[in-house]
């Protein structure tokens, strides 16, 4: 999939990767990839392989390259997309560890031989400045020690460890790597959502658990999608819903320029994409804000094409349109929420 410092992912073992993750989207949207064989996937086809630097024995695809292969995944199956991006998200702070951390970890995960995933949700709602943080760590007989809550863990149920975030008595923060068997560790039952339960994402209760590593904050090699990740996703997902909105189009002629004026649009959104994985000049919270609104009109759109159909459950059009508002709640920062609420209520910036 990634040659090593790949620019691009290569586009034909992509397209057959794509279309067995469509294959079993429905599998995964009940049982999640890890279940459904989605992630195994992933691992045989090298996109794993792709977010970890080669001397972690991975292959160290570009950023470009990461989200190209993104947008592309979640064009076919948004469930397993959002599962890629949390386990990049550990992974990602993984590298940051020290030495013997990342030979232990880092390889095998690129194999696809364990999974993790990431829970550091409370970090960014932490209760420190009112109260005790949500999850906190205290170093007990030379052992750190958490205790706490992590609300939102992606596939807490189906991963073997969980990468998570807790602030100290000083009000410092530092990482852990927790497998999920650990002594104290609760994962609550998989939540329903109004779309992608297939992430089987959980609450997870820290009660007294000894992690079995430790990373501190630092700046951190390897690929950074960080917030472009979600854009990428919502790109994807438009790219879907523009297949059935062409689809409709192809035997309503009224309905091509509606697919073409939207086309375009996605393509605009794509090219900001790539120039911001290399230019921080790029207004990224703009440009997440400007794809989450095309996601969720091109929902609504294709669901307007299909009429009555559309809005049986099971139809993908019905899917499409749950699953684009996860945008809005998904790694949403307060500026871009200030942008959307402004747009919805039309009131000027």
């Amino acid at each position: 999939m990634f040659a090593p410092d790949a620019t691009v992912p290569d586009p034909a073992p992509l397209a057959v990767l794509c279309d067995a993750l469509g294959e079993r989207a429905a599998a995964t949207d009940e049982l999640g990839p890890w279940q459904s064989g989605a992630f195994d996937l992933l691992a045989r086809a090298g996109v794993l392989a792709g977010f970890i630097p080669t001397a972690d024995g991975g292959t160290g695809a570009t950023e470009p390259a990461i989200l190209d292969a993104l947008v592309a995944i979640a064009s076919r199956c948004l469930t397993t997309a959002l599962a890629l991006t949390q386990w990049a998200s550990g992974c990602r702070i993984i590298i940051g560890g020290d030495d013997a951390t990342r030979s232990r970890w880092l390889p095998a995960l690129a194999a696809g031989t364990i999974t993790t995933t990431v829970g550091i949700a409370q970090l960014s709602t932490s209760r420190r400045h009112l109260g005790p943080p949500a999850l906190a760590a205290r170093m007990a007989n030379g052992v750190w020690r958490l205790t706490g809550l992590c609300p939102w863990v992606t596939g807490a149920d189906s991963v073997d460890a969980i990468v998570t975030g807790a602030v100290r008595d000083d009000g410092r923060q530092l990482f852990f790597i927790v497998p999920i068997d650990s002594p104290g560790l609760a994962i609550a039952p998989p939540m329903r959502m109004l779309a992608l339960s297939g992430s089987r994402t959980s609450s997870v209760t820290f009660a007294d658990v000894a992690p079995v590593a430790v990373i501190e904050p630092q700046a951190t090699g390897g690929v950074r999608t960080g917030g472009l990740s979600t854009t990428a996703l919502a790109l994807g997902s438009t790219r879907l819903a523009l297949t059935v909105l062409e689809g409709e189009a192809a035997a309503r002629e009224a309905l091509a320029p509606v697919a073409e004026a939207l086309r375009a649009e996605a393509a605009a959104v794509a090219t900001r994409l790539r120039r911001a994985a290399t230019d921080e000049a790029e207004d990224r919270d703009h440009l997440r804000a400007d794809a989450n609104g095309l996601v969720i009109r091109a929902a609504q759109a294709a669901l307007t094409a299909t009429k009555g159909a559309g809005f049986v459950a099971g139809h993908p059009a019905e899917r499409l349109v749950r699953e684009a508002h996860f945008f809005l709640v998904w790694s949403c920062p307060q500026t871009v929420a200030g942008i959307t609420l402004c747009e919805l209520s039309r009131i000027e910036m």
